[in-house]
Order: C-alpha cells, then structure tokens, then sequence
C-alpha cells in the first residue's frame, strides 16, 4: 500500500494510472451494460448526431457509437490482458530454464528466440494471424508468440545476475533441489522488471491488436474492436469525422496512460533510483 501511494504520488503514475484506470472501467462496463446492443443496426438513424438518446451519435449502419466503443474496450482490453498472461507465463519458464541450466539446452533455445526476435512482433504475428485466421483466441495467440521472446530474454538475463548471488550459492549448499533454489531464490528477483515489461508490453499489444483489426486480421466484424471501427470509418471520415476520431482517441489515451505508468513503474522498482533519492545531500 505504502509502495502503490509512493507510485500515484509521481505526477507521470498519477496521470497514467487516471487513464488506464478510465479505460479498464469501460472494458468493465462493456461487459455489464452497454446503452444499445452494439451489433445492432438501425438504418433510419445512420449517422445520427450527438445527441440525449445516442450521446456519441451513431455509425454508417445505425448502431449506436457509445456501445460500440465500450464492447471494443472489453475485447481489446480482454485481448491484450490474455496475450500479456500467456507470453509472461511461457517466457517466464522458458528464460528461467535456459538462464539456470545454461549449456546446450540454453544456446539451442536462444537460438531460437534470437530468430523470433529478429521479425518486428506486428509482422510476426501478422505471418501468424493469415495461418490461423481472423478470430479472438487467434490473437491471443499469435500476438503471444510474437511477443514471448522479449520476456524470454528478460528473464533469462536476470536468471543469469541472480544466480551468482551469494545467497543463491548457500541454498544449493544448504542441499536445496535446483528447483526449490530457482523458485524460493531466483524468480522473486526477477518480479520488478517483469512487471515492467509487462505494464508497456500491455500497451504494445493493445496497439498491434487495434493495427491487427484495422487490417482485417483481428476480431471480424461486426464484434466491435478499436481497430476495426477505425477500419469501417475510413471512408466516412468526410462526412463524420467523429467515427474515426472516437476509437481513435480510446487507443491513444490507453497507450498514453500505458508509457506513463510504466516509466513511474520503472522508477518506482528500480533499486538504483531508490538508492539516489536516498542518498544525503
């Protein structure tokens, strides 16, 4: 508690938390309520204005914009949450082995990884996506292979600083299994920079999904996504520029909140930064 008022108290953590806390509450409320059903049309009401019953208007095909942008908020969100759950959790196991065992096992599988890496995580997943085709749970999983490298790496480097500690080798003398060593020792040290990575790697995924379903990859229409109503207003924008404009600031505001947060993160976990504001003038 003490550490999370110290992390809103940075002016970058307050701002970012404000934003990423109103995006996670529309994805909340997608979920629960929406005003309309936001697959539903209405051609008598195609681009309707502002107004008390639609208050963010309505779309080509007459469905309301509000509800459409808080169920995009609930898939994107749901989306990039999973994504980021699975890519950790695969790239937490598979740097904390190669780190701690090392030897052939570690050069083969960083081979591997260094191959993976050397694809931009968008163009991977892309490549990924034309194989599986255009669904919710292929995202998830193309976008996590995309992005399980960087934890990989991550952990395997830090799995590599760790174990030389000198408290590492009094377990192992102690008679402690490799096991017990890496999971009581080892992992607990890798947390701060994993949740680091992991709070920008949410920003990261929340932009490719949206770029996913722009192109028509992602989640299929008409299931309302961030990206693919930015898709659908493209030919629009001249007569309702709102409809880009909308969906487009939500991503914005997400990945926004996103960086700050992560930066406060990262200075807040970083021992080295704690040490400097410690430090006697």
């Amino acid at each position: 508690m003490r550490r999370l008022k110290s992390l809103l108290s940075r002016p970058n953590g307050l701002i970012g938390g404000t934003m990423i806390g109103l995006v996670l509450l529309a994805a909340l409320t997608g979920v629960i309520y929406t005003p309309y059903d936001p697959e539903g049309t209405d051609f008598m009401l195609r681009f309707a204005p502002a107004s008390a019953e639609h208050l963010f208007g309505t779309d080509m095909f007459g469905r309301d914009q509000l509800s459409r942008i808080l169920a995009g908020a609930s898939v994107s969100v749901t989306i990039s949450v999973l994504t980021v759950l699975l890519a950790a959790s695969g790239g937490v196991v598979i740097g904390a082995l190669c780190g701690f065992i090392q030897g052939t096992f570690d050069r083969l599988v960083m081979m591997v990884i260094e191959a993976l890496m050397a694809f931009p995580g968008i163009l991977l997943a892309l490549s990924l996506m034309v194989v599986i085709g255009p669904n919710k749970y292929g995202v998830v999983l193309a976008l996590s292979l995309a992005y399980l490298p960087s934890v990989t790496r991550l952990i395997r480097g830090a799995v590599l600083s760790v174990r030389e500690k000198e408290y590492v080798e009094a377990s192992i003398a102690l008679g402690n299994g490799p096991v017990y060593t890496l999971a009581r020792h080892i992992l607990p040290n890798c947390i701060a920079p994993l949740i680091v990575l992991c709070t920008t790697m949410f920003g990261w995924v929340l932009l490719a999904e949206s770029a996913l379903s722009f192109l028509g990859l992602g989640v299929p229409p008409p299931a309302p996504t961030w990206g693919n109503m930015l898709a659908e207003a493209r030919a629009h924008l001249m007569r309702d520029p709102w409809l880009g404009i909308l969906p487009g600031l939500c991503v914005s505001v997400a990945l926004v909140g996103v960086n700050l947060f992560g930066d406060a993160l990262r200075d807040e976990l970083d021992p080295r930064d704690t040490f400097v504001k410690r430090e006697p003038k």
